[in-house]
């Protein structure tokens, strides 16, 4: 019996080893045991803070084991042994009193330093405001006048499965937030429509954004480099959707950086003023659709059953333009539609609402300029 049992054991363990050999390399994936590597002072006590009480519950798992084990083989009955009849002693009670309190104040102390720490947002020499969005982040530099939306970037190809997966897999965004090396950087946090959380595990942040309420946090980060995060809150269908991308840089790169979102603006507000062709509308429209429209109406505008209404064949989408521009801008109450007014440009607005009316099987034929957006604004 024994015999048949091992040889099935064998069996088992050479099936299973085949199989593994079998899958495809992309399953083998970056594997590691611990943090990502600290980039900013306070992910390092973090760090710290996490191997000492990893080490303090190693030794109580080693000590508490071991005092078992040898009670249950050095006092087994087999060898003659009685248990004890004893209860209410007061040493017994004093010590399994006593070891915890200082176990616990050990972890304690630092761990409530460090909280200290990671809560003065005092001394702070650059302010950002972060709202959180379905699906998506808004990044307002209060002390530069400069603020936009970073969207996933990675390709609805990839999501579908109909292209390789990049290196950056739903961890990639069109527009990072850019912050210089060195300087403490408060960042506070709400929400638009529910709970999201702003979380970068290499740099020690994450805090709830909360519609209706103000959350802080701050960092200092150390060297240039690209650190990624991610909404650590389940917000949605799309919760997993909406990576975070840090870009640290020098301060006089960071310089460069603020001017050329200014240029960005003004070109912005260029575009407003100037008579697009139909072509050039349908072209942007179709961007402009793709990132802030697809996840809820679809890539051919037919919605889901039950949950996001199509657009193809709507009536907000071949009735009157005003009412479709109404719809986009404001959003709809109760909903969740939201309002787009302040997330895109004029000529963003004009061209996904030309889009709308003449793609995704629509065929309205007319054609709105950013001029009459910015009428409406």
């Amino acid at each position: 019996m024994l015999t048949t049992c091992l040889k099935r054991i064998k069996s088992t363990i050479q099936f299973l080893g085949t199989g593994l050999m079998l899958l495809p390399g992309m399953v083998l994936a970056e594997y590691a045991l611990n943090f990502q590597a600290p980039a900013t002072e306070i992910a390092r006590e973090v760090f710290e803070l996490h191997s000492l009480i990893l080490k303090i519950v190693i030794v109580i798992f080693i000590a508490v084991f071991a005092v078992m084990f040898y009670s249950i083989f050095a006092h087994r009955k087999s060898r003659g042994h009685k248990a004890a009849n004893f209860h209410e002693s007061t040493t017994v009670e004093v010590i399994w009193t006593i070891i915890p309190f200082i176990i616990l104040v050990s972890m304690a102390i630092p761990s409530t330093a460090t909280l200290l720490k990671m809560d003065n947002t005092s001394g702070s020499e650059m302010t950002v405001k972060i709202v959180g969005y379905q699906w998506k982040w808004q990044y307002e530099y209060l002390d530069h006048d400069i603020s936009f939306f970073s969207t996933l970037s990675t390709p609805r190809a990839q999501i579908e499965n109909k292209e390789k997966k990049g290196e950056n897999y739903l961890l990639e965004v069109d527009n990072h937030l850019v912050l210089p090396v060195g300087k403490k950087i408060r960042f506070v946090l709400t929400a638009n429509d529910v709970i999201h959380a702003w979380w970068v595990p290499q740099l020690a942040i994450k805090k709830d954004a909360i519609p209706g309420y103000i959350n802080e946090m701050w960092t200092k980060i150390d060297e240039p480099g690209i650190y990624r995060g991610q909404c650590a809150e389940l917000c949605g269908k799309d919760h997993g959707f909406m990576p975070i991308v840090v870009e640290a840089v020098s301060q006089e790169d960071f310089n460069k950086w603020v001017s050329l979102q200014k240029d960005k603006a003004v070109s912005a507000a260029a575009d407003s003023n100037k008579v697009w062709t139909k072509t050039a509308l349908m072209k942007q429209g179709k961007k402009v659709y793709e990132k802030s429209c697809q996840a809820c109406h679809g890539a051919t505008g037919a919605g889901v059953p039950g949950a996001f209404p199509a657009i193809t064949g709507s009536k907000i989408a071949t009735g009157p333009v005003k009412d479709h521009l109404d719809m986009v801008m404001n959003g709809k109450a109760g909903t969740a539609m939201q309002a787009f007014k302040g997330q895109l440009s004029d000529a963003d607005l004009a061209a996904v609402v030309t889009f709308e009316r003449n793609g995704l099987g629509n065929k309205a034929g007319d054609i709105i300029q950013p001029s009459q957006v910015k009428a409406l604004r």
